[in-house]
């Protein structure tokens, strides 16, 4: 039922926006019509004029976070099993987001040059301490009784983190997951925008630059269902996860 009031809600604004559009109480230079928006994103895609940016896009943000969730684990897993390093390292994890990585693009173009190592990069670094924080969070919350069992039978560290803690801490690590996967999303999109000639980002620069409206909108549109799409999708795929776990 909150599902549905919710859609009706966000159906009516989006008429209602509609209609003072065509009515010219917002002008078109600003806003057009989100019915025009949405037609243009369909020519678009028919078109396949935005193939290879989505192409682009999307490889970049399935590296990113992949590097991020993989090094965020095992950072994570690091971390835990080092007490002093972790006592020294919280109070950077804390403070990390309030970094402003972006005034740092011309030192990453030094760094790994023109194209998408950048980007990548940056995705990254948005999205790997989220991954560490949540499963420093799970790793904490792995019942006693699970590690004495390990000890009882005698498993290593690395058998002990892959059999018992890693499988135990499966929620916080899906919460990691959503959270290193949005941000790498976010920060590979706004990279796009300063450091890319092709992409998502690079392709909202460009039309914004040359008074394509009804473009850019398109494309912002297309942004934001891909991104309700592939928060959708974690959550099911959380959702079936926790189910299977009795949860």
């Amino acid at each position: 039922m909150a599902t549905l009031l919710r859609t009706v809600l966000v159906l009516a604004a989006i008429a209602a926006v509609d209609v003072l559009c065509r009515l010219g109480v917002i002008p078109a230079q600003v806003l057009p019509p989100p019915s025009r928006i949405a037609q243009t994103l369909i020519g678009l895609l028919t078109s396949g004029a935005l193939a290879a940016d989505i192409l682009v896009t999307s490889r970049n943000i399935a590296v990113a976070a992949l590097i991020a969730v993989a090094g965020g684990i095992a950072a994570g897993l690091a971390i835990h099993a080092l007490p002093r390093l972790r006592r020294a390292l919280e109070p950077f994890l804390a403070s990390y987001y309030a970094v402003p990585f972006f005034a740092f693009y011309p030192v990453f173009i030094v760094l790994f040059g023109i194209g998408a190592a950048p980007i990548v990069v940056m995705g990254v670094l948005f999205g790997i301490v989220a991954m560490i924080i949540s499963t420093l969070t799970g790793l904490d919350r792995v019942p006693p009784a699970l590690l004495k069992t390990a000890k009882l039978y005698r498993l290593g560290p690395l058998a002990t983190a892959l059999r018992i803690a890693l499988p135990s801490a499966a929620p916080h690590l899906m919460t990691g997951v959503k959270l290193a996967v949005t941000y790498c999303f976010i920060a590979v999109i706004a990279a796009e925008f300063i450091l890319a000639s092709e992409g998502l980002g690079y392709a909202i620069s460009y039309a914004f630059n040359n008074f394509e409206t009804l473009r850019m909108y398109a494309i912002v549109l297309l942004i934001l269902l891909a991104s309700i799409v592939l928060n959708a999708a974690m959550r099911a795929v959380e959702s079936a996860s926790l189910r299977r776990r009795g949860l």
